[in-house]
């Protein structure tokens, strides 16, 4: 939100500057992001009047002035804006006057007519980007005032960023109250009389969602001259808030809203049909927005609509064909209280969001719509003239917010804070916070007002106490720490070593988001149906996550877009899956690569990543776990068949492995071969706890031998047969080459193993290994039809 210092200061006005004033709403929690000045730097510029102009005898599109200044000396001016016109009072930056961006005025001639000055727009002034014409000043504007005290351009921008608990202070007169607080001092509150009503006009209005709508206020107001200009004074302080001018209805219920934070709406009267009708969306129902947009509600939308169509989206947006346009007489003016649940979400759901929505997701007080009304109808009076019919009012009382009486217990206070107050600090500082304070005993029961939503236990009254005393005012003390010791167990494998684990061979962590779009979702895991966000920050971000892989993948996207090719991600995190037994958040591990296998270097040739290279990092990854790993070939709806596998740790599923599947490549727009894993975390983290094995004094023998197997027999198994067909002295397997081609019978493949033997007694003779090795090979023979290769 933004607001002038000036404006604020009328409404409060301690004895602070404003770098104080800055410092006091920032350490309060109200945090101020910037404050910037209301004008640009000019000098020299002066309320003139144009007394009387001409057409320049050499070009059509000026004009000679003569402009007084109220010095009895008529200046001549050539000025070439559209709108100047005798009478009209401006802004004159005199000869000598200097504007934003250093622009010195000098006396000069204007297709030789001499010029005494210039007679200057917003945008000269650096008031505004753009402009049409002179600035016009009011017919009462003192001649010769300098500008910048006429227009108070002395002044300072405010922007601060609330966070969403306080919603009471997105209006001047919030921020006001709690500068009064802050610096002990009175707040000189708007004094708003009810107007009387001018005519007996009334509009029917039908709330049939009162859950949603509790309060809804209209009034009738007719022979509104709308095309009146706004008074310069609410246009300045529209634009020092970031708003411009839009006419005076728009500006009126726009100003309203900053100053008390009420957002309200002018229907133009004469399009309505049939009453006013407060119901929830039906389906398939249609609505175009003012900024022309045309939605598609859902019926869970608030509505505001008349017999015949809907009007606008409530606390959203206006539609198109209601709105007050400048062939506007009469209005039926709307003001009303929404619960914030049912305005929370809706206007993101739409893409759409807008100050009115800001404030009534977030929670507008229910006491102050008579107020606002009836604020906003003098003001309308007052620019545009009209008779206002009575206020109408349908409200239902039960479902208003009730705030709940709390009690605030005095030890509370200094047990959570670490600090004492005095009973009269307390009653001071939330008496002033709008709170009704009643002593019982040695504690207090405190009522918030009904603006305060985030007031609701004991912890929130007594954050209020240390957060406008100053949470700097808290003694530095050193907590006391007794340290103990933590029991390690051996067998238990932190993260950290995996991270860095995957780190050594060159991976990088990503952290993405646990939300996900919903259609990389599906495409990772089709028959997981995840769970959907009720609110989402963005519709690609809705759907929780099953998977680790559609973070990383669009991660990797990114990347790739911008010209890195060579791309290793991890990710440790949690994935919601639901089940029976509720939502469950499992923790996993996970992996990418794509593109060359090694960094550019000369050393070797290059190529790309394979299969084999992911299992590899897998593998070292799996290696500081406990348990038999093994990888079974197994298909996986996000994997390409053939190059996917089933990770087991002791013959239970821990994860998978493999290739994307080309129709996911061509789904998520990624035209590179990536290859993925994915593991339970539970069932890695745990690991062997060392145990020492004496060494053989005796050589190791090693024996290569070179068998025919058929092509899908995997290797995992036939080591695993030799392994249990060995007896002890088999020490290890290696796997040294696989060949399929020439002398080799199709549908066959070769496998050559080295077989390293060791006897821990003696040492091995020809004929212990003979025996050995022939044992193995009639295993295999029997197993898998394997024969030597000869």
């Amino acid at each position: 939100m933004k607001f002038s210092e000036t404006w604020l200061r009328e409404w409060v006005n301690p004895a602070i500057d404003t770098p104080t004033l800055v410092s006091q709403l920032t350490m309060a929690g109200i945090e101020v992001d910037s404050v910037t000045p209301a004008a640009g730097a000019f000098s020299g510029v002066v309320v003139a009047q144009v007394v009387s102009l001409n057409k320049h005898p050499d070009a059509d599109k000026l004009n000679v002035c003569q402009v007084s200044t109220g010095s009895g000396e008529l200046l001549q001016i050539v000025c070439g804006a559209s709108n100047v016109r005798a009478g009209m009072k401006v802004p004159l930056a005199t000869i000598g006057a200097i504007l934003p961006g250093d622009f010195k005025i000098r006396q000069s001639k204007l297709r030789g007519v001499e010029s005494f000055g210039m007679l200057c727009s917003e945008k000269e002034l650096g008031l505004a980007e753009q402009a049409q014409g002179l600035m016009e000043f009011a017919d009462d504007a003192p001649l010769g005032k300098n500008v910048r005290e006429y227009l108070q351009l002395d002044d300072q921008c405010l922007e601060i960023d609330l966070t969403p608990n306080r919603s009471d202070c997105l209006s001047v007169a919030g921020i006001a109250r709690e500068l009064g607080v802050l610096n002990q001092c009175d707040v000189t509150a708007l004094k708003i009389k009810p107007v009387a009503a001018g005519s007996k006009d009334v509009f029917k209005i039908d709330v049939s969602a009162p859950q949603a709508c509790p309060r809804y206020l209209g009034r009738v107001i007719r022979n509104l001259n709308v095309t009146a200009p706004t008074p310069l004074w609410m246009v300045e302080r529209l634009r020092r808030s970031g708003i411009r001018s839009l006419g005076p209805a728009v500006d009126v219920t726009n100003y309203v809203m900053l100053e008390l934070g009420q957002p309200m709406h002018a229907f133009d009267l004469d399009t309505l049909n049939g009453g006013i009708q407060v119901r929830m969306a039906r389906a398939g129902e249609k609505i175009t927005l003012l900024d022309g947009k045309e939605l598609e509600l859902n019926p869970k939308a608030l509505l505001i609509a008349d017999a015949q169509k809907p009007l606008a989206l409530a606390g959203v947006m206006g539609g198109e064909g209601s709105g007050v346009t400048d062939n506007t007489k009469n209005i039926l003016l709307e003001c009303a209280f929404f619960s914030p649940l049912s305005i929370a979400g809706r206007a993101r759901e739409y893409g759409l969001h807008t100050d009115s929505s800001h404030r009534f997701e977030r929670g507008v007080d229910p006491s102050l719509q008579i107020s606002a009304m009836e604020r906003a109808t003098q003001l309308l009076l007052d620019i545009c003239g009209g008779q206002a019919g009575p206020v109408i009012e349908k409200i239902s009382a039960g479902d208003l917010p009730q705030p709940a009486a709390i009690l605030l217990r005095r030890e509370r206070i200094s047990r959570l804070l670490g600090i004492n107050f005095e009973d009269a600090e307390v009653q001071q500082i939330l008496g002033r916070l709008g709170m009704a304070v009643e002593q019982s005993g040695n504690d207090w029961v405190v009522t918030p007002p009904a603006f305060r939503f985030d007031i609701s236990i004991e912890a929130d009254l007594i954050e209020e106490l240390i957060r406008v005393r100053g949470y700097n005012t808290i003694p530095r003390t050193l907590p006391r720490y007794q340290p103990e010791m933590k029991a390690l167990s051996e067998s238990a494998l932190a993260r950290s070593q995996l991270r860095r684990s995957l780190i050594d061979r060159g991976y990088f962590e990503a952290i993405t988001y646990s939300f996900v779009d919903p259609q990389w979702q599906a495409a990772i895991n089709p028959d997981l149906k995840p769970m959907v966000l009720a609110n989402p920050i963005s519709s690609d971000l809705s759907a929780m996550r099953t998977s680790l892989w559609p973070g990383l993948l669009k991660t990797a996207l990114y990347n790739l877009n911008r010209q890195q090719p060579r791309i290793r991600l991890f990710e440790t995190g949690l994935v919601y899956i639901k089940s029976d037994k509720g939502l469950q958040q499992l923790p996993r591990i996970a992996g990418l690569i794509c593109g060359a296998s090694q960094p550019e270097q000369w050393g070797e040739a290059a190529r790309a990543v394979d299969f084999f290279d992911i299992k590899g990092d897998v593998e070292a990854l799996l290696a500081q776990t406990s348990g038999d790993i093994s990888f079974v070939k197994e298909s996986h709806s996000a994997l390409q068949p053939g190059q996917s596998a089933r990770i087991n740790i002791n013959g239970a599923p821990a994860g998978w492995i493999g290739a994307l599947h080309p129709q996911v490549h061509k789904l998520l727009d990624i035209d590179v071969p990536v290859y993925l894993f994915e593991l339970d975390q539970p069932s890695i983290l745990v690991a062997d706890v060392p145990v020492f094995a004496s060494l053989s004094k005796f050589p190791e023998v090693r024996r290569d031998i070179a068998i025919l197997v058929a092509r899908n027999i995997e290797v995992a198994s036939i080591c695993g047969e030799i392994r249990a067909a060995a007896s002890d002295v088999l020490k290890e397997v290696t796997l040294f080459d696989v060949y399929t081609g020439k002398g080799v019978e199709n549908g066959l493949k070769s496998v050559a193993l080295g077989l390293i033997l060791q006897g821990f007694s003696r040492t091995l003779t020809d004929e212990d290994v003979d025996s050995e090795v022939a044992r193995v090979i009639e295993s295999l023979r029997q197993k898998f039809g394997a024969t030597l290769r000869e």
